[in-house]
């Protein structure tokens, strides 16, 4: 579905990727982690086309990533909610549309208010919301093109730890309801029980320049319960990405 191919990124004298490689395939939940500044939040903006890599390439669906980008076939989710105060839940949600003209363009922000869990608080403002729901506005605001992928860079990395593991059991309920047309998510996350738990695998990186160190299947089964946690191979899962992470 998505090939990065040989993508290798500097800026200046900086050498911040190294000829990083990978595929994803369809309806997949990949999770990139690594050491903090290996670049993990520049190949996520290089695949959604808002950096130009130095090298390398990058096809979806055999298409330059540009058309990809132009299209409205990636949805993108910051760190940070990114809403705009003045403007409430429904009017932020709805916002990408306003921008490019195409208001009721495919799902309807009311039925995305459903799937993020929101449904009620349309007419709230940022400020009245937790830090969890504002992050759900800002996933239903990238899902509102129905993007076939959903790019996320360390979305839950601001919140505690309670909500932080709520949020991920409402990513995987979001990522797998009916009304949600997005089959692909690639996740940035520092997080080695995170990465672990949503994923179907897991991108490693190398300290900078980053380099892909290994690609962990993770075959735990779905759908993904509180249980698994608590499960022998979760646990060796979690040791064997913390002692790839400590060699690179």
């Amino acid at each position: 579905m998505l090939k990065v191919d040989k993508v290798t990124k500097y800026y200046n004298n900086l050498h911040v990727l190294d000829k990083i490689s990978f595929q994803t395939n369809e309806g997949e939940f990949v999770s990139i982690i690594g050491p903090s500044g290996c670049g993990k939040t520049t190949l996520l903006k290089i695949i959604n086309g808002l950096i130009k890599p130095t090298e390398g390439n990058i096809e979806f669906k055999d298409k330059p990533i540009k058309f990809a980008a132009n299209n409205g076939l990636f949805g993108f989710v910051f760190q940070n909610p990114v809403l705009l105060p003045w403007r409430n839940v429904i009017k932020n949600i709805e916002l990408p549309l306003e921008i490019l003209g195409k208001k009721n363009l495919k799902n309807s922000s009311g039925d995305l208010l459903k799937v993020v869990g929101l449904d009620g608080f349309e007419n709230y403002y940022p400020n009245q919301l937790s830090g969890g729901m504002q992050q759900r506005a800002a996933i239903a605001r990238a899902l509102i093109f129905e993007p076939p992928i959903l790019l996320m860079d360390e979305p839950f990395g601001a919140l505690d730890e309670i909500t932080r593991n709520y949020m991920g059991m409402e990513l995987l309920r979001i990522w797998q309801a009916e009304k949600t047309k997005t089959s692909t998510v690639i996740f940035v996350t520092h997080s080695v029980p995170e990465a672990v738990f949503l994923s179907d695998r897991v991108v490693i990186l190398s300290k900078r320049p980053a380099k892909i160190e290994k690609i962990i299947d993770v075959d735990l089964p779905r759908p993904r319960t509180t249980k698994i946690k608590f499960s022998k191979k979760y646990f060796d899962l979690i040791e064997c990405l913390r002692k790839t992470l400590k060699t690179s």
